[in-house]
């Protein structure tokens, strides 16, 4: 890569900037909604569908980082451990991340499921795109002048 190979582990660190905003951002809406009385104590939290409004979308936006992320982490691992982070994997890394800002305000502050599925495409698109730049040239080894 032209430049340093750290670039790539900007998006990461700010995705898990992200993660850790989440769980405060969970914990914060429980600690409200039983200070509120919404919820009978914190064994309430315990069942799925159980939760409160506020609190259930930032549960489930936070589940989601543990879902299509983990590639995205697995990838960079590798891109790194084989000295293989080129600047198309460091933009795609940055679309990967601006996907994933995009979804979570989407998911927590919206009902509109059309444009959560429209942003996670962007996530995956360009998750696949990482994966196919890896991969290719490896699987097959012609590619490599592509």
């Amino acid at each position: 890569m032209t430049g340093r190979p750290d670039a790539i582990l900007w998006p990461v660190t700010l995705h898990l900037a992200l993660v850790l905003a989440l769980f405060l951002a969970v914990s914060i809406t429980r600690m409200r909604a039983v200070r509120r009385g919404e919820v009978s104590g914190t064994g309430h939290f315990a069942r799925r569908g159980a939760e409160p409004e506020g609190s259930r979308r930032y549960a489930a936006n936070l589940s989601n980082q543990f879902e299509l992320p983990a590639f995205f982490y697995a990838l960079v691992a590798l891109l790194y451990a084989k000295d293989a982070v080129t600047e198309g994997q460091v933009v795609l890394a940055w679309v990967f991340l601006a996907g994933r800002l995009i979804h979570s305000v989407v998911q927590t502050q919206t009902d509109n499921v059309t444009l959560r599925g429209m942003v996670f495409g962007i996530n995956f698109l360009a998750l696949v795109a990482m994966w196919a730049i890896f991969l290719l040239p490896r699987l097959f080894p012609g590619l490599d002048g592509l």
